[in-house]
């Protein structure tokens, strides 16, 4: 019986990696479920026995993605030295990564533009899971106003995330890091 168990599982964690490439680097709209079956090698019972629809596994996979994109931030800022600018550096990086195409919250919004569907919703839940992170950030690094520079950064980050895609570079990263400098540079300190 855990041997059946264990099939379950890997059967799901194949259904979620299938779903997380095709999804980010095709699109959520233009995978079908006959595609994750056929990319996850998963059969449509099993399919349908850990997602009750593809917005299921949509969910699933907009909210692991924001999880671990928050949780690379924080590293890399911390490898970095845990200054708040170490943000823009981590983030022009990932911007020259081949792989890249765009942030999965923000290509979630786009596809699932209803803002009361569940997609779109973990989507924004993402957004302000990073916004809380850079709150922190910027607390701790002594700026009295934190939320609201927390906000801008956010701003700066979604328009740096989706001018690279355009521009194919890091320098939407490096500027929108020196429109941070100047925002950090007319802060308030304790």
């Amino acid at each position: 019986m855990h041997y059946l168990g264990d099939m379950a599982t890997q059967a799901r964690d194949r259904l979620v990696r299938a779903a997380e490439e095709l999804f980010y680097s095709e699109g959520i709209r233009a995978v079908g479920v006959e595609r994750l079956l056929s990319a996850s090698g998963v059969g449509r019972a099993s399919f349908y026995r850990h997602f009750s629809s593809k917005d299921d596994l949509v969910v699933t996979i907009v909210r692991g993605y924001g999880t671990r994109w928050k949780q690379w931030m924080a590293d890399e800022v911390a490898a970095r030295g845990g200054e708040p600018m170490a943000v823009f550096d981590a983030l022009a990086d990932q911007h020259a990564a081949p792989e890249f195409r765009g942030c999965a919250s923000i290509n979630a919004m786009v596809e699932a533009a209803d803002p009361a569907s569940a997609a779109h919703r973990v989507a924004a839940e993402n957004k302000v899971v990073v916004i809380d992170y850079l709150d922190e950030l910027l607390e701790s690094a002594g700026y009295r106003e934190h939320r609201a520079l927390a906000e801008q950064f956010m701003q700066l980050i979604d328009g740096a995330t989706v001018t690279a895609l355009r521009e194919r570079s890091r320098e939407p990263a490096r500027r929108a890091g020196e429109m941070a400098r100047l925002l950090l540079d007319a802060a308030d300190k304790r």
